[in-house]
């Protein structure tokens, strides 16, 4: 653990959760193994076991026997369990976190259309939010192309 000028251990918390952490490795790819989920997360097997347990018991996702492997479902219309966010869907906290891994020219609508909706879902709000994003125009260039501009001189 790093130290700080005072000699006292550095803090280690994080922002995310494990119970986070491990929802966005399901979105990301749903027929994850708990082995790499852990892995790639850094905690043990076993946490990461319970923490789809209780997600699973919380219905934020199925489960999906396929031989030996699970396949998982994830419901990203589920609000989040804290009072305040209880209104948002966690499907705002995965879009953050794996619009990243999308192609160019996919969007996380379409990345999550394998995700489960609830049918009794009617957020209105959060639909009339999505409806007014901008959205970014076809010719203007991601960060990485800009980057790939400037130093290739294209």
């Amino acid at each position: 653990m790093a130290s700080t000028n005072g000699g006292e251990p550095a803090s280690t918390w994080t922002f995310l959760t494990h119970h986070a952490r491990v929802l966005v490795e399901i979105a990301r790819d749903p027929q994850a193994r708990i082995r790499d989920m852990a892995a790639r997360i850094g905690i043990t097997e076993r946490a990461v076991q319970s923490i789809v347990s209780d997600l699973h018991q919380e219905g934020y996702l199925t489960l999906h026997k396929v031989g030996r492997r699970n396949h998982y479902t994830l419901n990203a219309e589920r609000g989040f369990r804290y009072p305040t966010e209880a209104d948002l869907p966690v499907r705002l906290l995965l879009d953050l976190f794996t619009q990243h891994d999308l192609p160019e020219g996919h969007t996380p609508e379409a990345h999550h259309a394998d995700i489960a909706v609830d049918p009794g879902s009617d957020d209105r709000r959060i639909a009339n939010q999505t409806a007014q994003r901008p959205q970014q125009a076809a010719d203007t260039p991601t960060p990485s192309e800009d980057h790939t501009r400037a130093t290739t001189g294209g």
